[in-house]
């Protein structure tokens, strides 16, 4: 799959093509149910289809300095459209010009012009245009004259009402990895490079892989069970803190996953470390001892959870 910016040319033979519609943070159930559609439409009439987000996020655009929220990033994005079928991935340059431009405007000067869409496929709550002010009926209404189709995927819900990105960072900020990863379809992932750390780990029987949590949404702080997928495809399992180290000075917010019967220098690698289940909080302990201690029957618990992963 290719990865396309709004900056630059669309490939003449990606012209044409249908285009699914949305941020798509975390891809989940219904987000991936717009996608579907999209494939499925593509397919039949022989079209390709691209899938677009947005960078930088809406949000982070109006109000930079917002807490972190993200989800997911470009690339693991972009690995998850190319398995729902896409054929490329189009990133929209979220700047002053989108901001400002009237939902008119963006359906004939970007969807229709720029891109070449053929057909669009988004959520029923889709909005767009300066000010929010363009929907789905704004969408038909606009397309129907210059012959830009356009199809709306209702909420997909389960026995907790609608899924969405909002009832997962909410279920990860709970500590409840598993109904984020129900909903997501997947545990929730933080990619990142394994960065140098001050090494008390390895000190004290447990090393861990020190990785900064940038602009992912911070899950509940404390200890999980996790597996690790590494570059070369490995999986491996592990227990790790997410956090700001409260037993040690000064504090510092990491994730720092230890895996089990692991050796090897992971420096400068960049890892996904998947949430499955939430151990216990974050703790102060009264003494080093008391620490280790605590971190070997968390190790312990992470691997009688993780037998069936």
């Amino acid at each position: 799959m290719i990865r396309l910016s709004s900056q630059q040319p669309i490939p003449a033979d990606l012209r044409g093509a249908i285009l699914a519609l949305g941020n798509f943070d975390g891809f989940h159930r219904g987000h991936q149910a717009v996608v579907d559609e999209a494939v499925r439409w593509g397919r039949a009439e022989g079209r390709p289809v691209i899938v677009a987000t947005f960078a930088p996020h809406p949000v982070e655009y109006f109000a930079p300095g917002s807490p972190p929220f993200r989800l997911s990033h470009m690339d693991q994005r972009q690995e998850w459209f190319a398995a729902a079928g896409a054929d490329a991935m189009l990133v929209f340059a979220f700047d002053a010009a989108m901001a400002a431009s009237t939902a008119h405007d963006w359906v004939h000067a970007v969807l229709a012009t720029q891109i070449g869409a053929a057909g669009v496929v988004t959520g029923e709550d889709f909005t767009f245009g300066k000010g929010r002010s363009g929907s789905i009926e704004t969408l038909r209404s606009l397309g129907a004259d210059i012959g830009l189709a356009s199809r709306a995927i209702g909420p997909v819900s389960d026995e907790g009402g609608v899924i969405s990105s909002t009832r997962i960072r909410a279920a990860l900020r709970m500590g409840d990895p598993a109904t984020a990863a129900r909903l997501l379809t997947r545990p929730f992932t933080i990619r990142a490079t394994v960065q140098h750390g001050d090494k008390v780990g390895r000190t004290i029987g447990f090393p861990t892989a020190n990785l900064a949590l940038g602009d992912y949404l911070r899950p509940a702080y404390g200890i999980y069970a996790i597996t690790g997928r590494l570059p070369d495809g490995r999986l491996l399992k592990g227990a790790a803190n997410i956090g700001i180290r409260p037993h040690f000075d000064p504090p510092k917010e990491l994730l720092e996953p230890h895996f089990f019967d692991f050796s090897g220098d992971l420096y400068g690698q960049e890892i996904d470390i998947a949430f499955h289940t939430f151990l216990r909080g974050e703790a102060k302990f009264d003494s080093l001892d008391a620490l280790v201690a605590q971190i070997s029957r968390d190790c312990d618990e992470a691997r009688q959870v993780l037998e069936t992963v």
